[in-house]
Order: C-alpha cells, then sequence, then structure tokens
C-alpha cells in the first residue's frame, strides 16, 4: 500500500485537502487491494483545525507523532499563507516528513511552506498565478514557472490554484497506474482526466499599476484603444514624444515587458474578452484584436495559454 500524508493547519483552504484526497480515495475503487493507498491527515496536537470557510477538520496524526516513511507528503495552501510567517511547529514538521518521503510537495500556496522550510531553492515550482511573482520574490532561488497547472522536479510535487491539486493528484495516480485508472477516476469526480493548457488562460494578462500621469501610462492607454493599428514600437515611441530608444528602455523598467509583449498580451487578453462575451466569428475578433487573421490569433493563444481560440471559448463562453 502507498501511505498519503497530507498536512492540515488553521486557515487550511479545504478544497486544497480533500481534492486531491478524493481522487486517492476514489482510485481505491479501481485498483487491487494491495495497491490501495492509505491516506492520513496529519495536524496539530489537539487534532482540530478550522479551514479558511469555516469548516473544523480532524486529523488522524499529530505534527510530532508521524514517523516513519510516507510516500507521497502533501502541503496544502491556504489565503494567508503569502502575507504570513509560517509557524515554527509546521516548518519543523514539513522539514521532518519531507525527508522521510519519497514524494513530496505541495497544492496551491502551499508552496510558501515549502519554501520556509527551505525546499524549493534550485527546483522548478509553480503555485497560485496571483502568487507565483511574490513566491518568486520571496524565495529567489526557486525556479517559478508562472503558467503550469503541475510540476514535477525530482521528488518535489508543485501545483497552480485550489482545484489544481486534483489535477496533480490524478496525474500521480496515472504515474502509479496507468491512464485508464486516472481516466476512470476523474469520470467518477466529472472532472477532466488530463486538462488543457496552463494557468494563463484563467490570469489577465495585463496587471500594471501605474502613475495616471506618467508617459507609460498614456501609452497603455492608447494600445487599448488602437488594437487594430500595427502598434510599433516608433508609433508607441511618438504616442509618448519620446525617442524610440528612450521609449523602449522606459517601458521595459516600468512594466518589466517589451512594448512588442505588451501589445501581443493585450491583444490576446481583448481577444479572451470577446471570446467569453460574444459569439463573434474568429475572423472578426482577429481582425478588430490586431492579429490579423485567425491563424495568426491561433498562434499566439497556442503560444500564451497553450490552447486554440476555439477551445478558449467552449470553456469560458458566458451562456
Amino acid at each position: 500500500m502507498k501511505t498519503i500524508g497530507m498536512l492540515v493547519f488553521e486557515g487550511v483552504q479545504s478544497l486544497d485537502v480533500a481534492g486531491p484526497l478524493d481522487v486517492f480515495a476514489e482510485a481505491n475503487a479501481f485498483i487491487e487491494p494491495d495497491q490501495h493507498y492509505e491516506i492520513r491527515t496529519i495536524g496539530p496536537s489537539d487534532r482540530y483545525v478550522t479551514a479558511s470557510n469555516g469548516m473544523i477538520l480532524a486529523s488522524n496524526l499529530g505534527y510530532a507523532e508521524t514517523k516513519g516513511r510516507i510516500d507521497l507528503f502533501l502541503v496544502p495552501g491556504g489565503p494567508s499563507l503569502p502575507t504570513s510567517e509560517a509557524a515554527a511547529e509546521i516548518v519543523d514538521c514539513i522539514q521532518r516528513l519531507a525527508a522521510l518521503s519519497g514524494v513530496y510537495g505541495s497544492v496551491c500556496t502551499g508552496a510558501f511552506l515549502l519554501g520556509a522550510a527551505g525546499l524549493l531553492d534550485g527546483r522548478k515550482v509553480t503555485t497560485h498565478w496571483q502568487n507565483a511573482k511574490q513566491l518568486a520574490m520571496r524565495y529567489p532561488y526557486a525556479d517559478v514557472d508562472y503558467d503550469r497547472i503541475y510540476l514535477r522536479d525530482g521528488p518535489l510535487v508543485t501545483s497552480a490554484g485550489v482545484t489544481a491539486g486534483i489535477d496533480l493528484a490524478l496525474a500521480l495516480v496515472r504515474e502509479d497506474h496507468g491512464p485508464a485508472v486516472s481516466l476512470a477516476v476523474a469520470k467518477r469526480l466529472v472532472v477532466v482526466a488530463q486538462r488543457l493548457g496552463g494557468q494563463s488562460q484563467f490570469s489577465p494578462y495585463i496587471e500594471f499599476t501605474l502613475d495616471a500621469g506618467s508617459p507609460i501610462s498614456g501609452v497603455i492607454t492608447y494600445v487599448m484603444g488602437h488594437l487594430g493599428r500595427d502598434l510599433s514600437v516608433g508609433e508607441l515611441a511618438t504616442a509618448t514624444a519620446m525617442s524610440e530608444r528612450n521609449f523602449a528602455r522606459a517601458f521595459v523598467a516600468t512594466t518589466g515587458s517589451t512594448p512588442a509583449q505588451f501589445v501581443e498580451r493585450a491583444r490576446v487578453d481583448a481577444a479572451r474578452s470577446m471570446l467569453e462575451g460574444t459569439r463573434k466569428p474568429l475572423k472578426l475578433i482577429a481582425h478588430e484584436c490586431g492579429f490579423g487573421n485567425p491563424k495568426r490569433m491561433r498562434e499566439v493563444f497556442v503560444k500564451r495559454l497553450g490552447i486554440l481560440p476555439t477551445q478558449y471559448r467552449d470553456q469560458f463562453l458566458i451562456k
């Protein structure tokens, strides 16, 4: 049998705990008894915690009681983790149990606890798209991927936000027992067995907080209002009354993006909005958003989001 250890703590996101554990529990119905997953929740000494949604969760074992090898040890996230200091008791527990585990990792913002335990350095990791930049800043020796739904780097596994823990668990079941079992579990839970694209499809590309009076703020407004134009560096520099060289340098310094990258992202966001809210033909959307033609829009969507515009519309169209 494989042992699954799931940490719980005050303020934990309950779906980060229940989602992956339900995958492993459902998998037991499709595999031989001697291959079953044995699930243990690991919490404080009094065994009870209150999740972020108010649900009371009980654990099988206390932090200090858990001993011996664990095949898979997972640390879930919680809304407060990106902005709070990890408790020493939890950090010590994570360090000890990760060393005893064949595979260890995190769901969502649980990556912040792994970072506090010193387990992210030199590793490729992911977390919720809203917190990825913060994770990279707090733990600069981690290689943070902002887009992946889940990642494996040696014994370390990490997943993106909340329900991505289900994707990670399905991938681990697929690794252990093959695609047929993973698919059967996904069908039982009424989720997709392998999600298309990355988490970029759920996050806005355009996220800048700028002084409204700055030249760069003005050019961003200009871009959003003229997506159908060529929008070359020369045109944008003219709009800010700057030389091309000075404009390009100032834009990168202010936004962390080249003008060309920003324009492409702005076009993707505009197209996403139209795909979500209208049934306009792809040809018209591609033209209005400045891609020129549907083929170019498809290429950019695959590069940026990992899915086709038609697939994006199928998932997100407001009906």
